[in-house]
């Protein structure tokens, strides 16, 4: 018999008086607390309690060895606490992607703020702006920015992404500000590969939607190397708010068409839905849905 099982049967029939209190309480037969009792009192080769068919009562040995009993007990059941408080605190390596500019202007600025809180927790972070496989690849979270395909993930939303058209003043020294969406095509729009941006770029006018196709010398496939062309005026870039914000607030760059605004995209935090939610994976989706929704 398994001597930390009879350890608490002993117990329980000194505390509850009787063979069938105890064995209501831990749902076992009274015959059951009985063997336990008496295996116990074999192995010690020492009688624990004096029985008879009315009472029982300890003897002198039984009441030390109940104390003792108690204490081992408690010391086992404050084991087992430490045991599940240590699986709830968040723990290991967490492996996260997400596209280059949201986790170069916006992720990796609030991520030390997650790891202070989570000591425990080791990030590897990886930028990457083509859809990456969550599960091939062996990632725990992913961001997203844009429509979602019926992938099988569980997605969270988050703020939407914010894209703003805008050139620097080198740029507009020679050439003309666009009045309306259509008269980009007659600029030199820089455009992503990894995206519907590369060939076109949506509005929102005051009739609706407006899909301009654009051209350009110039086609790249992370957003810091359009800025920089744009700054050195090669042309006009449809970025997100992250990556241009400080050279627009520095006048490097100038938005253009405020009155026709860009459509924002969706931004989403995926992971699977088969993983186990662990942790380390429910405190960083706390984190990323208060940091970014």
């Amino acid at each position: 018999m398994d001597r930390l099982t009879s350890l608490l049967v002993f117990v329980k029939a000194v505390e509850l008086g009787s063979f069938s209190a105890a064995a209501d309480t831990l749902g076992m037969s009274s015959q059951l607390v009985g063997k336990h009792v008496q295996h116990m009192e074999q192995r010690l080769g020492v009688r624990l309690l004096n029985r008879t068919t009315r009472r029982q009562s300890l003897t002198d040995f039984g009441r030390s060895f109940y104390e003792r009993a108690k204490i081992i007990l408690a010391e086992v059941e404050a084991a087992e606490s430490m045991a599940a408080e240590t699986r709830l605190v968040p723990s290991g390596r967490l492996r996260i992607n997400a596209p280059v500019s949201f986790g170069m202007n916006t992720l990796a600025s609030r991520l030390p703020e997650y790891m202070k809180s989570n000591p425990q927790v080791s990030v590897e972070l990886t930028l990457a702006n083509r859809a990456v496989d969550l599960i091939d690849e062996g990632y725990d979270i992913v961001f997203r920015v844009g429509e979602l395909s019926d992938s099988g993930l569980i997605a969270k939303p988050l703020a939407p992404y914010q894209l703003v058209l805008c050139a620097a003043p080198i740029y507009l020294t020679y050439h003309s500000k666009p009045n309306t969406p259509w008269d980009l095509q007659n600029h030199e729009c820089l455009g992503f590969t990894h995206t519907d941006l590369r060939s076109h770029w949506t509005f929102n006018g005051p009739e609706g939607r407006i899909v301009v196709p654009i051209s350009s010398r110039l086609m790249a496939d992370h957003g810091e190397a359009l800025l920089c062309a744009a700054l050195s005026g090669l042309g006009i870039i449809l970025q997100p708010l992250e990556l241009v914000k400080e050279d627009l607030e520095q006048g490097r760059l100038i938005e253009l068409l405020p009155d026709y605004p860009v459509p924002s995209r969706p931004l989403h935090i995926l992971y699977a839905p088969d993983r186990r939610l662990t942790p380390k994976i429910r405190s960083f989706l706390d984190f990323a849905v208060t940091e970014f929704s």
